[in-house]
């Protein structure tokens, strides 16, 4: 698959964006990018204060170019109609949010370049970004040491709890753990791993395998590949020799390396009747670009799928096909992103500046309707969250097979690996912070 066509289809799709009242500033990476992203001038039906300058700026850092970009380019998107919106609507505080978009490229020392550049440089308020952990990690020293705000829209592996960072993705319990136990029920007890080759794969992995000791599963394999890599004929021989009458694969490979994974697969027979495959980083999106026809039948943990059956979801499905067009489609990535946004427009109202420090108290506690259900930010700055399961259906969307009755809380320290067990976070206490014992 060629990210380059993904790279010129960002960048169709953002050039329609401009003609919105939101201002953009489509940073290159590199000097050779310069010149197919200039800087937006101000939009079409921006207010006067907005083209003069009087607006308020955040950062979007994600993956526009590499591997990740199959995934991260809808991410953006999500954030810019979420802009899009609430610019018109009025904007935040009486000013209208412009904002400057820059490409980490699938390369983590990139990602903590361009946050340095966005906060040093374009004095943004607050930053939307991120999709792998390794990025997640790469930047959080800049955060931390800047005092500055990231938020980040991914379900991950847990294992953290900065004041710096507002998660509204998925922590292991709404996500991970709840996959292992439907599968434990409905599948089968013998489990192969595979996963790229950094920190989340590894991390969910270790809280899988302590997991399945304590549910009576067993782990029969576990194999990685560097992140990008189509090199994936050795982990389907391993899985075959390991599972030879099939069983359960969790798949947590990220990027186009799932291309490659779920066509040989179905080339070497491991049909999902008796290899059903588990991917906590392939939706809606990634089922369009890799083929449906390699993905019909296997299984996604997420919070949010397109089919749920929602008002809120509703409407936000027909307008993100009405901007970006009706072939297109949404996913829990895209959502978190979303949704993201608005929770740190009503945190900067509530406060009535965007000083940081306030934003940050006032985040706690925010409330939004979202496409996948009610969310509410917790005191460990990660929200509250429905998990679902779905299979891929032949139109290439998930049936929901799995949900819970409703929000479940984040548990960000894993009470399955014996280090974090009984820890917790909560930022609204100095004394107890990002881990305390509970």
């Amino acid at each position: 698959m060629s990210m380059q066509f993904n790279r010129r289809k960002f960048l169709v799709y953002g050039s329609a964006a401009l003609g919105t009242s939101m201002l953009l500033k489509a940073c290159a990476s590199s000097s050779s990018d310069t010149a197919e992203s200039p800087a937006a001038s101000p939009a079409a039906g921006a207010s006067p204060a907005a083209a003069s300058g009087d607006t308020i700026k955040v950062g979007i850092l994600h993956s526009l170019s590499g591997t990740m970009a199959i995934s991260e380019t809808t991410v953006v998107e999500a954030e810019q109609l979420a802009i899009k919106e609430i610019n018109a609507a009025g904007g935040v505080l009486g000013k209208q949010i412009e904002a400057v978009i820059e490409d980490g490229a699938s390369d983590w020392p990139t990602f903590a370049e361009k946050a340095t550049k966005l906060i040093d440089q374009d004095k943004v308020v607050t930053v939307f970004g991120c999709w792998t952990s390794a990025s997640r990690k790469a930047v959080l020293p800049v955060f931390e040491s800047k005092n500055h705000m990231l938020w980040y829209p991914v379900q991950y592996e847990g294992q953290e709890c900065s004041k710096n960072i507002f998660y509204t993705g998925a922590a292991p319990n709404q996500q991970i753990e709840p996959a292992v136990d439907w599968l434990l029920e409905n599948k089968g007890k013998e489990f192969f791993l595979v996963g790229s080759d950094y920190v989340f794969p590894r991390t969910a992995n270790t809280i899988i395998k302590e997991q399945l000791k304590a549910k009576g599963g067993a782990t029969v394999g576990e194999d990685y590949l560097p992140l990008g890599s189509t090199e994936v004929t050795p982990i389907i021989t391993k899985i075959k020799q390991a599972l030879p009458n099939g069983g359960v694969i969790f798949n947590s490979l990220n990027g186009d390396s799932n291309v490659a994974f779920f066509k040989q697969m179905q080339g070497a027979g491991l049909t999902p009747d008796k290899y059903p495959t588990m991917s906590v980083s392939i939706a809606e999106e990634e089922v369009r670009q890799i083929g449906k026809e390699f993905l019909i039948g296997h299984y996604a943990a997420w919070n949010y799928f397109q089919t749920v059956e929602s008002p809120e979801n509703t409407k936000w499905v027909a307008d993100f096909k009405k901007e970006y067009g009706e072939d297109r489609v949404t996913n829990d990535p895209m959502e978190a992103a979303y949704i993201m946004v608005y929770l740190w427009k009503q945190a900067v109202e509530k406060a009535g500046t965007t000083d940081l420090e306030a934003v940050r108290a006032a985040a706690i506690g925010q409330e939004f309707a979202a496409p996948e259900g009610p969310v509410k930010m917790t005191a460990a700055h990660h929200i509250t969250k429905t998990v679902r399961i779905g299979e891929v259906r032949d139109d290439g969307l998930f049936n929901i097979v799995y949900s819970t009755d409703g929000p479940v809380d984040p548990l960000p320290w894993n009470q399955y690996v014996p280090e974090t067990k009984g820890f917790a976070c909560d930022w609204t206490d100095p004394a107890k912070g990002g881990k305390f014992k509970g």
